[in-house]
């Protein structure tokens, strides 16, 4: 059977916290502090209340009263429902019974995004080395899809979503409705619950009111098996090379096609170079890169002859990320990429991602520039090189990007292969004497 108790913890000679102890059966006990605190000679450990000596006493008794009356109301009635009784829960019954939280505007998670967007262009960012102004398009995207899909949401509960209503029951139906009401791919469901416990950390650093769980928020995403990646070999870049087009938007998606490729860069940062990114150091040629979302500088060299002809006698003119998803699709349909693959596709019927086996040309799209790029000088390369030029921070997060487990016979096996290069050239090398 359930309890709810007081009691003081400490012995010393000083003022010391009274805290409230909920125990729903042996596995499941939380306590926390009242708020309140009290003299251990001024507590009674036989009423578990303070000693009736003094005005003080007894009004610390009466609020103690009032909490767990308070506490036993909301015990039973959020007992019945879904509800979970846990430590966060406790905390949040102990400040709604004093009113120790005022629900202000910017508590509003929809009006904290939105002074989030309103400001993005003044926002600091950090980057390396300091700090920078504003926040990039596609994070600013990002917040304004979760702001639309709270609002959504808030339409069917009919209630305003507080930063202090993140509890983990909140959470946790929220979650569910994205994914089995809304049918959102799990990745998609996975960033707004992120942006979410983004704001929820900031707000706190601000001192706006947040549930305790909301700092614990888990964020979730697919599973290797679940994600499809489409990424174009050598062989079939080559066919993209040979195939002629009439169109000069289809040329000029052909070159951007290319180019990504072989530079491995986001098509947000692809699809603005200039002839004003690429430089010279003894006879080869360099890009110089900003990548936008994660605010690194990167260098990457460019090798291949058909992309330094490209660059420097063709250089493609500037596309939007939208036609040139729309362009390269012809491209490789006329190129014969027509290998009938399993992938997702956007099904405008439904506003969502279907599964299924396509032609593999209808599912390429911009971000398959930078995916074929890491795929293709995976295990040819080393990796640390092929991370410093897509801005990938762990190795964990490259490989799971290209969808690859670490092998360590490969990395033997890479050791061994670079060994015999060095060796092959005429490094010296150590004798058994």
């Amino acid at each position: 059977m359930a309890s709810i108790s007081f009691r003081v913890r400490s012995k010393a000679n000083k003022k010391a916290a009274i805290k409230i102890r909920v125990s729903i059966d042996r596995q499941n006990v939380f306590e926390t502090n009242t708020g309140f605190s009290i003299h251990p000679k001024n507590w009674s450990s036989e009423t578990g209340l303070p000693k009736q000596t003094t005005a003080e006493n007894k009004q610390i008794q009466s609020n103690l009263k009032k909490l767990d009356a308070f506490v036993w109301e909301n015990l039973n009635a959020d007992s019945g429902g879904s509800v979970i009784i846990d430590q966060f829960w406790l905390e949040e019954k102990v400040a709604s019974c004093f009113n120790r939280i005022e629900k202000t505007d910017i508590g509003l998670l929809v009006h904290y995004l939105q002074e989030l967007i309103d400001n993005a262009a003044t926002r600091k960012v950090k980057v390396p080395g300091g700090y920078k102004m504003g926040i990039s398009k596609s994070r600013v995207n990002s917040f304004i899809a979760t702001k639309n899909v709270i609002v959504e949401y808030q339409a069917i509960i009919k209630k305003q979503l507080h930063f202090l209503d993140l509890s983990e029951t909140t959470v946790d139906k929220f979650t569910n409705w994205l994914l089995v009401t809304k049918k959102y791919a799990i990745n998609t469901a996975s960033k707004f619950v992120a942006n979410i416990k983004t704001i929820s950390r900031e707000a706190e650093r601000k001192g706006i009111p947040v549930h305790p769980f909301a700092k614990y928020i888990e964020v979730f995403s697919e599973s290797d098996d679940d994600r499809y990646i489409q990424t174009l070999s050598f062989a079939e870049q080559k066919q993209i090379l040979d195939t002629h087009f009439e169109r000069e938007a289809l040329k000029n998606a052909k070159k951007w096609l290319l180019i990504g490729c072989e530079i491995g860069q986001r098509a947000e940062d692809l699809l603005i170079l200039t002839k004003k990114n690429v430089r010279y150091k003894d006879g080869r040629m360099f890009m110089d890169i900003f990548q936008e979302k994660t605010n690194k500088r990167v260098t990457v060299g460019v090798a291949a002859p058909h992309i330094i002809d490209i660059i420097e006698n063709d250089f493609p003119y500037e596309i939007s990320d939208q036609k040139f998803n729309d362009y390269i699709k012809e491209v490789c349909e006329t190129a014969g990429i027509n290998e009938m693959v399993e992938g997702k596709i956007f099904d405008a019927l439904t506003d969502r991602k279907l599964l299924g086996t396509f032609e593999k040309y209808k599912l390429i799209t911009s971000h398959c520039c930078r995916r074929s790029f890491a795929t293709n000088y995976y295990r040819k390369m080393q990796t640390s090189v092929l991370m410093k030029i897509t801005g990938h921070s762990r190795e964990s997060i490259f490989l799971r990007y290209i969808n690859q487990r670490e092998n360590q016979d490969d990395n033997a096996e890479l050791f061994i292969r670079l060994h015999e290069e060095i060796h092959r050239v005429g490094e010296p090398q150590l004798q058994v004497v």
